[in-house]
């Protein structure tokens, strides 16, 4: 009897450790990688091989448990035609559990985006994944996304990374960025969805990161495995602001520093650094560096709220920071002070705005502000 059941046990033990089918497609053998998708059973995990240059639409719908390892160089292209008006080249919908290692995507100006990924997906992850056209990556549909080392070369289309529709998404390393044209681009577009991001590069973007229609992005170190530091440089000049945060938006600076140099441009106005309005919130504590803007280093505008605690904003050829139009900026007490110097005006704010904590500001030299407090709060009874 005891035999049995040893038999019995190990037996099942070899049955749970049956590994994951794998398939290979070799798309330069004329092998179709979403002919193979088609016909695979979807709620199985397996992993499929993909070699060469396919040049078709890849639907992923349904799926359970599947990985996409692509070898080196294997690429999925844009064909030149679309009867099925597919608005993505790789389309990953209504799944669960899928992950894209490795694979080169390129799409032209005729297509909305390279990749999409919808239809309430979760546990989806693109890993060392490169895109060159249009759009880059967008997330829509309450999907729940990780991005690792991703690289968009965004050509066409407005938006490098994109979460919609109370999308959650997770950045850890990677590049968006864009040559120089003349057309109008955002590195990160962030539109009621939800984003955590580290280790980030965005460059050569007119909006950097735009938050709007109560999107929330927090700069948290929340894998010990990537980079810290965002950065968002701007070595062309077309930059016109580092960070919009707009329309009951939130953007909060954790455990991960924002870098941002180079920013807006030489007419000030509302360009430069970090732009908040319409009833939204910056909550940088000593996260934000701010150095050498073209335009304004930190603007709060239209009802909007902005805390510092050791930030430093520096260099810059307008306003430091700026508070106009009925907001309010805190600066709290920090070792090191927050500094604010060396900008045109470091402090300047209208009769119906204020700024709080100016003894926990250092070296700011040219102010211009009639509500500015030394302390956090008026005299408290």
């Amino acid at each position: 009897m005891m035999r049995l059941v040893a038999l019995a046990t190990l037996l099942f033990s070899a049955l749970g450790a049956t590994a994951a089918p794998t398939l290979t497609v070799d798309c330069d053998a004329g092998q179709s990688l979403n002919r193979t998708l088609a016909k695979m059973d979807k709620f199985t995990p397996a992993t499929v091989t993909v070699k060469g240059t396919c040049t078709e639409y890849v639907l992923i719908d349904g799926f359970n448990g599947l990985t996409l390892n692509a070898v080196q160089g294997a690429t999925l292209q844009q064909p030149n035609t679309n009867p099925q008006s597919n608005p993505y080249v790789l389309s990953i919908k209504a799944s669960r559990g899928v992950t894209v290692l490795g694979l080169a995507v390129h799409s032209s100006s005729s297509l909305f985006s390279s990749i999409g990924i919808g239809g309430g997906s979760n546990d989806v992850r693109l890993q060392s994944v490169t895109t060159d056209g249009s759009w880059g990556v967008v997330v829509y549909e309450a999907s729940q996304v990780w991005l690792v080392r991703v690289t968009v070369n965004l050509t066409f289309g407005y938006a490098a990374v994109s979460a919609f529709d109370k999308s959650d998404v997770h950045i850890v390393d990677g590049l968006l960025q864009r040559p120089a044209n003349s057309a109008f681009n955002a590195g990160l577009l962030v539109g009621s969805g939800h984003v955590t991001m580290q280790g980030m590069t965005i460059r050569d973007m007119q909006q950097s990161i735009n938050i709007n229609s109560s999107g929330s992005v927090d700069l948290v170190n929340f894998d010990s495995t990537g980079g810290t530091d965002v950065v968002i440089d701007n070595p062309g000049g077309t930059n016109y602001n580092g960070a919009l945060v707009f329309d009951g938006s939130s953007l909060n600076l954790g455990s991960v520093k924002l870098r941002i140099t180079n920013a807006g441009q030489p007419w000030g106005g509302d360009t430069g650094a970090v732009f908040v309005s319409n009833g939204s919130t910056l909550n940088a504590g000593a996260n934000l560096v701010v150095s050498g803007s073209q335009g304004q280093g930190v603007i709060v505008s239209n009802d909007s709220h902005a805390e510092l605690a050791g930030s430093s904003i520096t260099g810059g050829a307008h306003g430091g920071l700026v508070v106009v139009n009925l907001s309010t900026a805190g600066v709290d007490t920090s070792n090191p002070l927050t500094v604010i110097s060396a900008n045109g005006t470091d402090l300047f704010c209208d009769s119906r705005s204020q700024i709080a904590g100016a003894l926990n500001i250092a070296n700011a030299t040219v102010v211009q502000c009639n509500n500015l407090l030394p302390g956090n709060y008026e005299n408290l009874p």
